[in-house]
This record gives C-alpha cells, sequence and structure tokens, in this order.
C-alpha cells in the first residue's frame, strides 16, 4: 500500500501566516505540522508516500523532508495547481499509485492514542482481504460542523452527511481514508460540488452504495486534532508538550519511528542527531541511539 499526503490549500483561515508558509509547515510545538499525518502513514508501515501541495509550496517540503531516506522512506512530490478537492488526490497521484492500494491522510490532522497502530493496521487489512474502502469515526460533541457518518452495530456505513442541520449520529468522519486500487477509476466521476471541489464524500457514497465501506471508530481513548485554526494549532501545540513532557517521548518523530522499526538503524540515527544537538529534539535521538547501543553490549 502507498501513501499520499495532501498538504495543499491556502490555508486562507490562518492569515497572515500562511501568506508566506505553508500551513502544513507551521510548527506543533517542536516539529513541522506534516510531521504528524507522516508518522501516521508510517505507523501503519508504510513507506512510498506522495506529498501533494502547491506549486510555490513544494521546495520547502523537499527541502524539509529530502527524499525520505532520514526517515526509512521513500518520497515523491506533485503539484496541485488549485484547491480542487480532496479527491483530486488520487488523479494527480494516478503514476504514483499504479497498481496499489493507497492511504491519504490530511496535512493539517494530527493523530494519536494507545492502540493506534493496531487500529491502522485493521484499516489496511480491511482494504487487502476484502477490498473494502476503510473510513475513521470520531466521536464528536458537536457533530454539525463535521461530515457525519451513520453506522449500524458492525462498523457498516448506512449514511454520510456533509454539515447536517440534524445528524443522524455523533460521529465526525476524519482525514483518513484506505482505499484499494479501483478508487482510480472512481476518483475521476466525481462531479465538483457547487463550492466546484471533487468532495472525498463523494467517493465514500460511492463505495458506500457497492456495500464497500466501512468504518473503524476511534474511541474515547484517542486524540483527533484538526490543526486549521489559530486556536486548534494553540491546542494541539499545548497536547503535545503536555505529553512529551510527562512522558519522556516525542510523538511524531519520524526518526524514532523508523529506527524502532528497523527502517534506519543506530548509526545513522546518531549522524542525523548530530546536526541538531542544539534542540532538545535532537538531543532525544542522540539518547535514543545510546540507549540501543549499551542495550547491544
Amino acid at each position: 500500500m502507498k501513501g499520499i499526503v495532501l498538504a495543499g490549500g491556502s490555508g486562507t483561515r490562518l492569515y497572515p501566516i500562511t501568506r508566506a508558509i505553508s500551513k502544513q509547515l507551521i510548527p506543533i510545538f517542536d516539529k513541522p505540522m506534516i510531521y504528524y499525518p507522516l508518522s501516521v502513514l508510517m505507523l501503519a508501515d508504510i513507506r512510498e508516500i506522495l506529498v501533494i501541495s502547491t506549486p510555490q509550496d513544494l521546495p520547502a517540503f523537499r527541502r524539509l523532508l529530502g527524499d525520505g531516506s532520514d526517515f526509512g522512506l521513500k518520497l515523491s512530490y506533485a503539484e496541485q495547481r488549485t484547491p480542487a478537492g480532496i479527491a483530486e488526490a488520487f488523479i494527480i497521484g494516478r503514476e504514483f499509485i499504479g497498481e496499489d492500494d493507497v492511504c491519504l491522510i490530511l496535512g493539517d490532522h494530527l493523530l494519536y492514542g494507545n492502540g493506534l497502530t493496531k487500529l491502522l493496521k485493521e484499516a489496511v487489512l480491511t482494504v487487502e482481504n476484502t477490498r473494502k474502502a476503510a473510513i475513521f469515526a470520531y466521536p464528536v460533541a458537536t457533530p454539525e460542523q463535521y461530515g457525519v457518518v451513520e453506522l449500524s452495530a458492525d462498523g457498516k456505513c448506512l449514511s454520510l452527511e456533509e454539515k447536517p442541520a440534524t445528524p443522524k449520529s455523533n460521529y465526525a468522519v476524519i482525514g483518513l481514508y484506505f482505499y484499494p486500487n479501483d478508487v482510480l477509476q472512481l476518483a475521476p466521476q466525481v462531479s465538483p460540488s457547487p463550492r466546484g471541489e471533487l468532495e472525498i464524500t463523494a467517493v465514500n457514497e460511492m463505495y458506500m452504495q457497492m456495500d464497500r465501506l466501512q468504518a473503524h471508530v476511534m474511541g474515547h481513548g484517542y486524540a483527533w486534532l484538526d490543526t486549521g485554526t489559530h486556536d486548534a494549532i494553540s491546542e494541539a501545540s499545548t497536547f503535545v508538550e503536555v505529553i512529551e513532557k510527562r512522558q519522556g517521548f516525542k510523538i511524531a518523530c519520524l526518526e524514532a519511528i523508523a529506527f524502532r522499526k528497523g527502517w534506519i538503524g543506530s548509526e545513522r540515527l546518531e549522524q542525523i542527531a548530530a546536526t541538531m544537538m542544539n534542540t532538545q529534539y535532537g538531543r532525544h535521538l542522540y539518547e535514543l541511539a545510546q540507549q540501543h547501543k549499551s542495550e547491544q553490549q
């Protein structure tokens, strides 16, 4: 399975900051926003990833992430010239996806929780074993502000609605989607919505009509943060800071994830750490490499 991070858009809700910088490059506590969705794909064991962004922002992502080798990844890049909708990612990424299945995550989403890796791998198996698409449902207090999914007891999707006045459930659909390869045939069939975009909800509705849409529920033990506003960025940064300082590890530390998965070795980890030793982030990587060396002796 391949992965896509959609990191485009104009970020108008974050003006004036995003007049000069991509929203997904804004820091969430101690690392760029895009690290968080990338970490989700890595936890799902997805290593070939396409980053889609605007023509003006792509050079900055290339400078930050390179070819992905520091994280045990193979990264590619593609342009979305105008914000034409989430579903356009499958049209832009057709050649990259090839004959593989695909996971798409929005570039401003932060997910955290014990058992997240297990939940992600279950979604991968849903696609691989049943050829169904997999979405994630998250309980919210104000479902009328989100895309809402109505579920049966076994997780079957009964209905999908965008910001309904009278929601049929309190489950919001978050910006993380797993699809079998035939999404490449379905996405081009989507007609632009009244706001001129190819909506991902239309793709999900196609799968639902074929009885091929499965929802995985993220219970109250998980955090889902959509960092699309100034308040949300501040709240997410505080959340990450509190967790990291109290528990002594770093959320969405891409090099550490790659190291623990065996995608990069301790020597490479130490080399990367050496370039950032005047930061807490770099020292964390160095300590991780040293701990591994001492355990091997």
